[in-house]
């Protein structure tokens, strides 16, 4: 093929590609003569800045005359620019907010410029993990913003950043990140593999990745944490933990994790470590109690009421006595009709929101008590059911504690005692068999690791926690923690 021949098919091949980008609405095509022939420049107007077109890329075209495409990006200024011979790339690159420009006659490539729309949210108060004192910076949907964030608070050249791509159509930013030197390989490689694996057509959230590399898909237990926090984020790459960003979402997840990290408040760290280790027993047990209180009653109502002290008995006796139906009944309702109002409370605006909550919990819980529906202690202990649940840091793991509560009422009213226990014990083992990444849920209750509960029901002090989590198995587990004053105090 002479050279006359191919430039021919160069021409039919762009003629081709305009006449395709023409057919969308938002592409604009202009043109500039130029002696060695005509300059084409295109974009789609809602995908990139046009402030920064008309003042950086219009007048050069204008005021200069360039003999090839690479003396013209010389005078460009920005990054990232790319050249290009392969024209089917040109429609992608326009929706990922980038201007073509191609000079008939002189070369079959294209030069691509990167102009997009920094149209985001800024950077403001986490309104999920809130905290009286600490920092009070979250998460937004920006990727750079986010990797930025933790930058600031991570300024060594060991944070690590694998990016990747997934989504046969949405083709979203994924960020591995990790510090070199202190997470273990096989985490980092575990997450960057499982990320590749996954064959899904749109990620629009850190949920889709979380859901699609769990270790196990059908537990109701999330197995990756997620934190909106950058100041956590950092404190916990630092663990030599794996931290997976998606372009999108203003959610970071963490892995691998524990059962207990779940319950575990960022702000426990800003505390002295007796405050922070009292609130964190608080909030296992009000998850405990969440979990078990309404099942118990409706156990020992339906199986086992000779258990029940004679003085309660006649209370329970009296605030049942105009109740028509059995406990069952009465738990279910009252579950549900709690249930009903997080729901409502959760899906309308904040203002109205609230208002749901507080009146709407009011005046059902106030009706169903004097209409005979319910009694008045199992409302009690409903509501105190519903406050545990809230105490739980992570909204995920408050989700899962609020769906497993109904088995258990079911079983507990059916089988007593006894199916009570064998299904606490069956949930047991399922977090037992549960890995994240690879390394253990349950762990440092299982595998036993006494090292680890320096920072896992308790926090105790910072001069105390002098190595690193073993359940991540960290490349560097020993890490300082005192400083010169407490090794004066120390010897004293």
């Amino acid at each position: 093929m002479n050279k006359k021949t191919s430039q021919k098919k160069i021409q039919r091949d762009f003629e081709k590609l305009l006449r395709e980008l023409k057919q969308k609405d938002a592409f604009i095509h202009y043109q500039r003569e130029h002696e060695t022939g005509p300059i084409h420049l295109g974009y789609l107007k809602t995908a990139i800045d046009t402030d920064k077109l008309e003042k950086y890329i219009m007048p050069r075209l204008q005021e200069y005359m360039y003999q090839n495409l690479n003396e013209l990006k010389d005078h460009i200024p920005f990054t990232k620019t790319e050249l290009t011979d392969d024209a089917d790339q040109i429609p992608d690159k326009l929706v990922k907010s980038f201007v073509f420009i191609y000079m008939a006659n002189v070369s079959p490539s294209y030069l691509l410029i990167p102009l997009p729309l920094d149209e985001k949210r800024q950077v403001s108060v986490p309104e999920v993990e809130f905290s009286v004192v600490g920092p009070k910076e979250a998460f937004v949907e920006d990727i750079d913003t986010n990797l930025n964030l933790v930058r600031k608070r991570l300024a060594i050249p060991e944070l690590n950043v694998k990016k990747l791509r997934v989504g046969t159509i949405t083709k979203t930013d994924v960020a591995v990140v990790s510090i070199a030197g202190i997470a273990d390989e096989d985490n980092v490689k575990t997450a960057v593999q499982r990320i590749k694996d996954v064959d899904i057509d749109q990620v629009v959230d850190s949920s889709f990745i979380q859901q699609t590399i769990a270790d196990n898909k059908n537990s109701p237990f999330p197995q990756l944490l997620d934190t909106e926090r950058p100041d956590r984020i950092a404190s916990i790459l630092v663990e030599g933990k794996v931290a997976i960003f998606v372009n999108g979402s203003p959610h970071v997840l963490l892995g691998p994790t524990t059962l207990i990290e779940f319950f575990s408040a960022f702000e426990d760290y800003f505390l002295n470590w007796l405050t922070a280790s009292s609130f964190r027993l608080i909030r296992l047990i009000a998850v405990f109690f969440s979990i078990l209180i309404t099942p118990l009653y409706v156990a020992v109502l339906t199986h086992h009421f000779e258990i029940v002290p004679q003085t309660m008995l006649t209370t329970l006796v009296n605030s049942r006595m105009q109740v028509p139906f059995p406990p069952i009944i009465e738990a279910l309702v009252l579950e549900f009709a709690i249930e009903l109002l997080r729901e409502a409370g959760a899906r309308l605006p904040t203002k109205i929101g609230q208002t749901i909550g507080i009146v709407g919990g009011i005046v059902i819980g106030t009706a169903a008590v004097e209409a005979g529906i319910t009694s008045n202690v199992l409302l009690i202990l409903v509501a105190l059911a519903a406050l545990g649940s809230f105490t739980t840091p992570v909204y995920k793991m408050s989700n899962t504690i609020r769906l497993i509560r109904f088995p258990l009422i079911i079983v507990a009213s059916v089988y007593g005692l006894i199916g009570l226990a064998i299904s606490i014990a069956y949930i047991m083992v399922h977090l037992l068999r549960l890995t994240s990444l690879g390394r253990p849920f349950f762990a440092p209750i299982f595998p036993f690791r006494f090292a680890d509960f320096k920072d896992a029901l308790i926090r105790l002090p910072f001069s105390m926690q002098n190595k690193r989590p073993f359940q991540v198995r960290p490349s560097k587990v020993k890490r300082p923690v005192a400083n010169e004053n407490d090794k004066l105090r120390d010897s004293r």
